[in-house]
């Protein structure tokens, strides 16, 4: 079988099973119904052990998404992964990936949530390191040690549902949300989220991470690994009490503000893209601290879409540009690659909340939703800030590729050739326009009443209007004056390198033990613990032995000499 044919057999199956889910997910969100099939797989006495699934629109249209965003990276990896000489062992890793995913998604029982949340953790340290050199190494092993934290957190948590009789926590998680062993559980499930879905301390795993492939990044930001988390905690935000919430909150907020400084000082394009897609799970996590699960579903399948097209014309632009990925060598690619730009601009718009395409239709909803809760006033400023940033290094991205001024090579090869690529990129592209305003008939069917003074009615506007003049400032003045001036570059750095926590999470886990390590080593291994410990007790022990046996071989002739020597002694005192 041939490479093409096994890329082209991957998607149109995942296309065919894509647009089934969906029709049965709209079938079962307009019914109000839900299955669970269980199947019996072992019983032994009274024991048994039963594989469930859950099917109900939820889980059926997040599905859909995730196969049809696969079927177009797979399509687009017949081109991108060309030169590739191990291309089937590509595709096999991915569809693996989304077959983990699809087992996480379907799964109302602990157990198998683990076995898909796992087969996601392991097949992505695959993915990652699938370039092989030293800094995929070392991305892969952030990436798969800070997720085994969340695995841990996942198996305490299924011990804890012992005391329940049943991982089937869709039967009993509602009633039991007061219990106190159900709260414990709530708390371990939402670290596991965290660490999954890359939130503040967790969160240098998922700029490392993009060593991997850009259509595997395509794959993991849009829809699968980082998030996992969110949907996990959609699932259980029946059990997530006041300060749970409120700490989720704190956390997804402090997330968003934090990649927004991030993305606005990185000058690769794919970290670009990945610091704005931790802001977007920052988004997330916190509207689902204010309560409403749905919001936070609706944003999830919007942000997919538009979020795995614009890596998908990221990995076009590399692809033209051989390999590189520093936007300062970009500028007017629009001349070059019109087709590849305007995708990639209507995915900028998208994620700065264009009115009337998908970002718009689930961000200006949650501003909203946000202005009319009761939360702190430092909560709703940094909401509203973090909105602005995601405009300004979404204009700065535009401004430093698709306009600007031209900095690549003189004699350069840029176009619109790849068709694959173009094919599945403006295919997503139709979906980025209309999908924000079909999902917002079909999750939210009677409108909902949003009661606000003008100035907060217009709030989002005027924070995404101002954000993009300063990206659109900072792009035009490279922001010298900054990293010239002394007293901002410690400042810089400090946002630049998202608040210190890649150096945390590296150096202060391996480096400075390991170099403690060392200096106890000299000193006492080496040092005065070799004369101490031991060796030096080994060669004290040999030494009294050694002369204990000398002592012993020749007892009589010592006993003699010392005869002799007692005899002068006594002599010579008679003699004074």
């Amino acid at each position: 079988m041939s490479k093409i044919s096994i890329c082209l057999i991957s998607f149109m199956f995942l296309l065919v099973f894509s647009v089934l889910s969906f029709i049965m997910g709209l079938k079962f969100l307009l019914v109000d119904y839900s299955v669970i099939v269980e199947w019996e797989m072992v019983m032994l006495n009274s024991s048994l052990i039963v594989m469930s699934i859950l099917f109900d629109w939820m889980s059926l249209l997040f599905m859909s998404f995730v196969l049809f965003i696969s079927s177009m990276v797979i399509y687009y990896s017949e081109e991108y992964m060309m030169g590739d000489l191990n291309m089937n062992r590509f595709i096999m890793l991915v569809l693996m990936f989304v077959l983990s995913m699809m087992l996480l998604i379907i799964s109302p029982n602990m157990v198998s949530i683990l076995l898909g949340w796992d087969g996601l953790g392991l097949v992505s340290y695959c993915l990652v390191i699938y370039y092989q050199n030293v800094k995929s190494y070392n991305a892969g092993m952030i990436t798969a040690l800070m997720n085994r934290i969340g695995d841990v957190m996942l198996l305490i948590a299924i011990t804890w549902m012992m005391n329940f009789g049943s991982w089937n926590y869709v039967y009993y998680m509602e009633v039991m949300s007061d219990d106190f062993s159900m709260q414990i559980i709530g708390f371990l499930v939402m670290i596991a989220a965290m660490t999954k879905s890359a939130q503040i301390p967790f969160s240098s795993w998922l700029p490392a991470a993009m060593a991997a492939p850009t259509p595997v990044s395509a794959l993991v930001h849009s829809s699968t690994l980082v998030t996992a988390g969110v949907y996990l905690l959609i699932r259980f935000s029946g059990i997530l009490n006041y300060y749970l919430s409120s700490y989720l909150l704190v956390i997804g907020v402090l997330t968003m503000f934090m990649a927004g400084l991030g993305a606005n000082f990185e000058f690769d394009l794919k970290k670009i893209i990945a610091l704005s897609t931790l802001s977007q799970l920052g988004l997330m996590m916190s509207i689902l601290g204010v309560g409403s699960y749905k919001l936070a579903f609706f944003h999830l399948l919007t942000h997919a879409m538009f979020k795995a097209l614009l890596f998908m014309c990221a990995g076009c632009v590399i692809h033209n540009l051989s390999g590189i990925q520093d936007i300062r060598f970009m500028g007017n690619l629009m001349v070059c690659m019109p087709l590849t730009c305007i995708s990639m601009n209507i995915a900028n718009l998208a994620l700065s909340g264009m009115p009337f395409l998908a970002g718009f239709y689930s961000k200006d909803l949650i501003l909203e939703f946000v202005s009319m809760e009761k939360i702190n006033l430092l909560i709703y400023f940094l909401f509203f800030l973090s909105t602005g940033l995601t405009v300004c290094y979404s204009l700065r991205l535009c401004y430093y590729s698709i306009t600007g001024d031209f900095n690549f090579y003189s004699l350069h090869s840029l176009n619109d050739s790849g068709w694959i690529m173009l094919k599945s990129m403006v295919f997503m592209l139709m979906f980025v326009v209309f999908v924000g305003s079909l999902l917002s008939w079909v999750i939210f069917p009677s409108p909902v009443m949003i009661c606000l003074p003008m100035w907060m009615k217009i709030m989002a506007l005027l924070v995404s209007v101002f954000g993009g003049w300063v990206g659109y400032e900072i792009s035009k003045f490279s922001m010298n004056w900054v990293s010239k001036t002394l007293r901002f570059y410690s400042l810089s750095f400090f946002l630049g390198s998202m608040w210190f926590m890649p150096i945390i999470s590296t150096f202060f886990i391996n480096y400075y033990p390991l170099s403690v390590s060392l200096k106890l080593y000299g000193g006492f291994d080496q040092g005065w613990n070799e004369y101490f410990g031991g060796q030096g007790i080994y060669k004290n022990l040999k030494m009294n032995s050694m002369f204990f046996q000398f002592y012993q071989n020749n007892g009589m002739k010592i006993y003699l000499i010392l005869l002799v020597f007692w005899l002068v002694v006594l002599f010579m005192l008679f003699m004074i």
